[in-house]
């Protein structure tokens, strides 16, 4: 008769295998201490010291050393000089070209046209107070009705600037009417300064090329 198998060796072979198991699997992963090196700890607050520094030493009532020297003043400009001339052209393409557009003909139906507009080629005082106090509601250009809004430019645009622009449009496109001067406008300026709306279209104005 044969012998049976030992228990006790069956189950030393079965721990065997588990510790041969065990030994080829990897240990758990866990999370090891690492302090900041002394080094960078070094540097921040040294860092941290200069920038302390810097604030309580910089004057503020100076240009910086560094970057963007521009003082208060250079970004303003220059002061336009008494009688210096005033670009209308340029005026014109800044502020009115995107509804006027640069033939002066306008958008259809939408923007009235400059060219041959009795606004335009008429009375220069009324001219000035349209650009200086704008206009809203339906106003006839050109015998066509237009019902839209045209923004103030009074808080935007000085009197020479105004003339200026007013001056170009009248003399273009085909149009002929004389300049006008930054007088008229100041005039128109102050005529209108009580005004807390738009011209009320051909209501408030009247009629075309009066």
């Amino acid at each position: 008769m044969a012998d049976s198998p030992d228990p006790r060796q069956a189950e030393a072979g079965e721990a065997r295998q588990a510790a041969a198991a065990r030994a080829r699997e990897y240990d758990d992963p866990h999370e090891n201490r690492m302090p900041i090196p002394r080094y960078v700890l070094a540097m921040v607050a040294a860092l941290v010291a200069w920038g302390a520094y810097y604030i309580v030493t910089a004057p503020i009532d100076q240009p910086p050393a560094l970057g963007d020297q521009r003082t208060v003043a250079d970004l303003h400009g220059t002061p336009r000089a008494a009688g210096a001339s005033v670009d209308g052209a340029a005026l014109f393409q800044s502020h009115c070209v995107a509804c006027h557009q640069a033939s002066g003909q306008g958008l259809p139906g939408v923007f009235p046209p400059l060219a041959g507009s009795e606004w335009v080629t008429g009375s220069d005082a009324r001219a000035a107070k349209i650009v200086l106090r704008g206009v809203t509601g339906k106003l006839t250009v050109k015998g066509t009705a237009y019902n839209g809004a045209m923004p103030a430019f009074a808080a935007q645009l000085g009197d020479a600037e105004i003339a200026a622009v007013l001056s170009h449009v009248r003399s273009q496109w085909g149009n002929t009417a004389p300049a006008v001067t930054p007088e008229t406008v100041a005039a128109a300026r102050a005529e209108t300064a009580a005004m807390q709306a738009p011209f009320d279209g051909d209501a408030a104005l009247g009629a075309p090329g009066g």
